[in-house]
């Protein structure tokens, strides 16, 4: 494997997972998808207006938002971080706008894939840039022996199929309920504040104040300081139930609204604070069974808001939130972003887990929650564009 993951590529993982840690979702917690370009909202410029040499036609017309998680799935599937093709990403001396070969032969690959996916599969995403290169810059043209009689391959198909005899989702999702607390007591959750620390990844990024504020149905805002090392800068994610906001230090993108897929992604992350509703918030249920380390897990899938792919990973053994996945939309492929849980304590009757990982193409870090406080008030404009 041709890695690029060295100390610099985790010292930048880091700094973008303390960047974009805030766009966790939940505390609680086929068929083919066609994966055409997300419509820019008009509330904000495309990616081909706010950048001057985003060209590429499947990618120009992305929000800005879906135009970054893009970049993401790029580097992640071929190994790579900003640096091998913007020179000097992660300094004070990054040239974004500067033409190089590794962004020439990305915008032919793009568009090479579009074209496969439209030809032979009805523009559904099934050819992507993992499909050849896995974490490769250069595609493997032969399969290494060693691998054919190692171990098997352990990665995982995106869609879940219904497996015979295996309960419904509803049932699933009723279980989990009654596991946290039950209906009756979600209900009364109407809003909550949890504070906490950032832990960080491989040791580094930590330290960090984390906090997030949420009002049902579906209102969320995360924040992460450091207090000590404001230097660092203070990271701010907002929703309010129909427009979200991203505001992050050392970013191509300091602040942006947003808009089309990601949109839809944040919004799913809201509602999974108030799971009563889950069995509607997510439409076509379908369940299988997996291994997740030592756990045996009951999987549930579904779409959610604007049909992106949701998958809720349950313990048998407990009917708890173990992991959350969600799928959002991009012409290099599905962009994928993960939860998992742990350590779940009882908070006024209700579970909240206090302890949990969040991944993303580029980044990790872990959060521990020291505190939650239930039904107190929260200024609206919390949830707004962060100031």
């Amino acid at each position: 494997m041709n890695s690029k993951l060295n100390t610099s590529k985790i010292t930048l993982v880091v700094a973008a997972a303390v960047a974009g840690a805030c766009v966790i979702g939940s505390l609680f917690t086929g068929q083919a998808v066609a994966q055409a370009p997300a419509a820019a909202s008009k509330t904000g410029p495309t990616a081909g207006e706010y950048f001057k040499n985003v060209t590429t036609p499947s990618l120009k017309v992305l929000p800005v938002a879906d135009f970054m998680t893009s970049m993401g799935v790029i580097s992640a599937d071929l190994g790579l971080d900003c640096a091998d093709c913007h020179p000097g990403a992660g300094s004070d001396k990054v040239n974004w706008v500067i033409d190089t070969p590794p962004k020439r032969t990305a915008r032919k690959m793009i568009e090479m894939v579009g074209a496969i996916n439209k030809t032979n599969f009805g523009g559904a995403a099934m050819v992507t840039c993992w499909t050849c290169h896995h974490g490769r810059m250069t595609p493997a043209s032969s399969i290494t022996l060693d691998k054919l009689y190692g171990s098997p391959n352990d990665e995982h198909d995106d869609l879940v199929t219904q497996a015979p005899g295996e309960p419904t989702g509803a049932q699933v999702i009723d279980k989990y309920i009654a596991a946290i607390g039950g209906a009756q007591k979600l209900a009364g959750i109407t809003s909550f504040i949890a504070t906490g620390t950032s832990l960080g990844y491989e040791g580094l990024g930590g330290g960090g104040a984390f906090q997030i504020l949420a009002k049902a149905p579906d209102m969320r805002t995360t924040t992460i300081t450091f207090k000590d090392h404001p230097e660092r800068g203070d990271s701010t994610r907002t929703y309010n139930g129909k427009t979200g906001w991203v505001k992050q230090p050392r970013a191509a993108v300091p602040e942006y609204e947003y808009t089309g897929s990601e949109l839809d992604g944040v919004r799913m992350d809201a509602l999974l604070l108030f799971p009563g509703n889950l069995k509607t918030d997510l439409k076509g249920l379908r369940t299988n069974t997996a291994d997740l380390g030592d756990k045996d897990v009951e999987l549930v899938q579904g779409s959610g808001p604007g049909g992106i792919l949701v998958t809720l990973y349950f313990d048998k053994k407990t009917n708890l939130l173990v992991r959350y996945v969600r799928f959002t939309k991009t012409p290099a492929g599905r962009a994928p972003v993960q939860i998992d849980y742990d350590d779940y304590r009882d908070v006024n009757g209700v579970k909240f887990p206090f302890k949990y990982t969040f991944s993303w193409l580029d980044g990790k870090d872990t959060f521990e929650i020291k505190d939650v406080k239930t039904n107190v008030a929260i200024d609206p404009a919390t949830f707004g564009k962060p100031k």
